[in-house]
């Protein structure tokens, strides 16, 4: 057994010890799966540091034979569970099993019903999403591309906060279910080309044009939600308002990023044509999502809406990055996603803070935390410069890196991308302003206590990590640029 396929069955293992503990038993529960997944945690941590950055091949693979062809019909080949890994899909694994023991504490206190029940499902969660990163057979990807919205599903609709929890679940379902049924047609259009689904074969398949060019469209249907894109992206603040702070956290840090992941693993290598044909397209959408939602953002008057609708400006700049085709745009945007999913999750944490001390998340509400909540003021200040990509923090080696790329390919597109860091400067700044400094408001001025010792403790990875990645990216650079070469380096756009 691999040290990968250990990753991905402990959290599973936890999920079965948990269903024989006693539902009454809280602590024990927490416990378990508090240990469950920072055991999971460090077991990641090992894939890095046994990884080999030299190669942008595959490591720590394994395979089982799921289902064996007939023997009257030897041309269909047998459906295989392989998974392994390389430098883009090893740090969004390490990312999940950093975001979920957090998922786990910060429910620690504001969770009280259904316990064992909201514990299994984030360990059910994180085990579906490691086999999603790490899965190398095409129809196995769509599987755990869509078997993830059924615990988040789950999450949003049982133990979201407001009455619009139900909607919200089944707009977040409906909305990314049938965005995805157009890429079942299209794998199973590869299958009946190829024989195959395993995507180390299929990388070195090549497609006619008019076929790469409608293959592209059903998967671009498919991962435009996930993204998601303007005008698909209505599902994304309807579920970060209603879910719960786990959710949210989850949500912005890893469910975002299947878009974006299945465009570097599946369209760019895949459709190389097809990608250079339809790069205006990309170019276009994404431009008008980052103007469009950065001043939506500005109008906004619920927290969470205004880091919901930040997100998707955030994520589109990432999609421009991936669509320059050239190692620094595409590298940008990987160091973006993976920045974005530090960030993010960390203001939703800050928001929770605030709605577990007033039960509210209304912007009127709140004024004049720096002075009744030194500590919050302090982390809700760094955060919010990281997520408008302060030098010196890790969304500015990315955001720097795809605007380099861009640079390089469309000038014109690289001016309308920067005014997204504009005005995410303006509404991030307004935000950070309104919520800080003034006179406190006489609606709790004498209730809030600041940052507890465990909330301290949770925020403080998040700020290393921040910085860390900031300071110094090498690391992770290094990880990634193997693989990102196999991407990139495509004869096609040479």
């Amino acid at each position: 057994m691999t040290l990968l396929l250990f990753c991905l069955l402990f959290p599973l293992f936890g999920a079965l010890i948990l269903l024989f503990v006693p539902s009454w038993n809280y602590k024990l529960i927490r416990s378990v799966a508090l240990y469950i997944s920072l055991g999971t945690f460090l077991l990641s941590l090992l894939l890095w540091i046994q990884f080999d950055n030299s190669t942008g091949k595959f490591q720590f693979m394994q395979s089982f034979a799921l289902v064996e062809h007939a023997a009257k019909q030897p041309e269909y080949s047998s459906l295989t569970f392989i998974i392994g890994i390389d430098g883009i899909s090893l740090f969004f694994i390490i990312l999940t099993t950093f975001l979920i023991p957090v998922c786990i504490l910060v429910g620690w206190k504001s969770i009280i019903v259904y316990v064992k029940e909201y514990c299994i499902a984030f360990l059910v969660l994180e085990s579906l999403m490691i086999c999603f990163f790490s899965v190398l057979d095409l129809l196995l990807f769509y599987v755990f591309f869509e078997s993830v919205l059924i615990p988040m599903f789950i999450i949003i609709g049982i133990w979201g906060s407001r009455e619009r929890k139900i909607r919200a679940a089944y707009q977040f379902f409906l909305y990314t279910l049938f965005g995805s049924v157009l890429m079942l047609l299209a794998i199973l259009l590869i299958y009946f080309q190829s024989g195959t689904t395993d995507l180390q074969i299929l990388y070195t398949t090549l497609f006619s044009e008019t076929r790469e060019i409608l293959l592209w469209l059903f998967f671009f249907a498919s991962f435009a939600v996930k993204v998601p894109m303007v005008p698909v992206h209505i599902w994304l603040p309807e579920a970060h308002v209603e879910a719960p702070t786990a959710g949210s956290v989850i949500l912005a840090g890893i469910m975002l990023k299947l878009g974006t992941y299945g465009f570097l693993r599946l369209s760019l290598p895949f459709f190389p044509y097809a990608c250079i044909y339809f790069t205006p397209l990309i170019y276009t959408m994404s431009v008008i999502a980052i103007i469009y939602t950065s001043l939506t953002t500005l109008r906004q008057v619920d927290l969470k809406k205004i880091i919901a609708y930040s997100s998707v400006a955030h994520m589109n700049f990432i999609t421009i990055g991936l669509f320059t085709l050239n190692t620094q745009g595409v590298e940008g945007s990987v160091m973006l996603m993976l920045s974005h999913g530090i960030v993010s999750p960390a203001l939703f944490l800050l928001v929770g803070v605030l709605y577990d001390r007033h039960k509210t998340r209304l912007l009127r509400y709140y004024a004049g935390c720096g002075r009744t909540m030194p500590l919050f003021a302090i982390m809700f200040l760094f955060f919010t410069m990281a997520n408008l990509s302060l030098p010196g923090t890790s969304s500015f080696i990315g955001e720097f890196l795809v605007l380099t790329g861009l640079f390089q390919t469309n000038t014109f597109v690289a001016v309308l991308a920067t005014t997204g860091t504009i005005l995410g400067a303006a509404y991030a700044l307004w935000l950070c302003n309104r919520v800080i400094y003034g006179i406190g408001k006489v609606y709790y001025i004498n209730c809030f206590s600041d940052l507890t010792r465990r909330e301290f403790f949770m925020f403080l990875p998040f700020v290393i990590l921040v910085l860390w990645m900031g300071l110094q990216p090498e690391p992770f650079l290094n990880s990634l640029h193997s693989s990102i070469g196999n991407v990139v380096n495509h004869p096609f756009w040479k």
